[in-house]
């Protein structure tokens, strides 16, 4: 690759993930909720896309299930989620919104729009479209097709079902 950068992308990235969540968390602030940890920022939307079971939001943010459950209790405790019982498999729960957390992740995309807003203001329309499309590209399998121990899938693989 000619020309390379000083900066590995993986840097930007998490610079950008980390202002985009503290931009969150103030989000949540002004809209009356207590701040949430990273952890259960993700927990929260990953939930909002679909992954609502314990062990597949353990496989997706590359944790123990032990430590998801612990978010969750934890969540639970707050009133933002609440477990119900699978209806696809009786061995498992699926983690949902209450009307509280339904709320939450209401004020949540909220903000995350501002900040989008906020963005594109600073950097430019064409800018962040031009990001949120590298975004949201599909980057294809992962370099060596291996994932770590922990991690059986990415966000973005299919190989692996979510329910």
């Amino acid at each position: 690759m000619e020309d390379q950068p000083p900066e590995v992308l993986m840097r930007g990235l998490l610079r950008a993930y980390y202002w985009m969540d503290e931009s969150l968390q103030n989000g949540l602030v002004q809209a009356g909720f207590q701040p949430r940890t990273r952890t259960q920022t993700m927990i929260l939307i990953n939930i909002s896309n679909g992954i609502t079971r314990a062990a597949e939001l353990a496989r997706v943010l590359g944790v123990s299930r032990q430590a998801i459950q612990q978010q969750i209790t934890e969540l639970e405790r707050d009133e933002l989620v609440t477990q119900i019982p699978d209806p696809e498999d009786k061995r498992a729960n699926r983690i949902v919104f209450s009307e509280r957390g339904s709320q939450l992740i209401n004020a949540a995309l909220a903000s995350l729009r501002q900040a989008e807003q906020a963005l594109a203001i600073r950097l430019g329309y064409d800018t962040l479209r031009s990001l949120r499309n590298g975004l949201t590209n599909d980057w294809g399998p992962v370099i060596g097709e291996q994932h770590p121990p922990g991690r059986k899938r990415t966000i973005g693989d299919q190989s692996t079902s979510q329910g």
